[in-house]
């Protein structure tokens, strides 16, 4: 009977073993979240967002979100759940006048990010 419980205790561990693994290699929850972006400046302006937690961007591919002067746009992202978000945008041709991180997620912020939880931010409004 020992050799039983020693090998029941020994299934047992592998099996916890295995479920912390398993548990550990889980992929991230997927969320979503529209970004309000309003651009109150005269002249255009380009857009990323960044993620804070891993290496990617959005749109990505060296692509911008182009706000033309006046115009609101709304950006739906799919993002990882509990994932910061900060915006970085800039003049059009101009990215030494940005708010946010700025281009490149070069800058630091104080109210630029926001968590994927779902929803919507409020209206971000880039003035001069």
């Amino acid at each position: 009977m020992s050799s039983f419980l020693a090998a029941s205790r020994r299934a047992a561990v592998l099996a916890l073993v295995a479920g912390t693994v398993a548990g550990a290699a889980m992929p991230a929850l997927a969320a979503d979240v529209t970004f309000i972006m309003r651009n109150s400046h005269p002249n255009a302006v380009e857009v990323e967002l960044y993620s804070q937690d891993r290496e990617h961007v959005w749109p990505g591919g060296n692509e911008v979100f182009y706000l033309d002067d006046g115009e609101t746009k709304e950006i739906p992202l799919s993002c990882n759940e509990g994932e910061q978000i900060c915006y970085g945008a800039w003049v059009s041709g101009d990215k030494g006048s940005y708010w946010g991180t700025g281009p490149d997620n070069g800058e630091t912020c104080t109210d630029c990010c926001y968590t994927c939880e779902g929803g919507q931010t409020e209206e971000i409004n880039l003035v001069e």
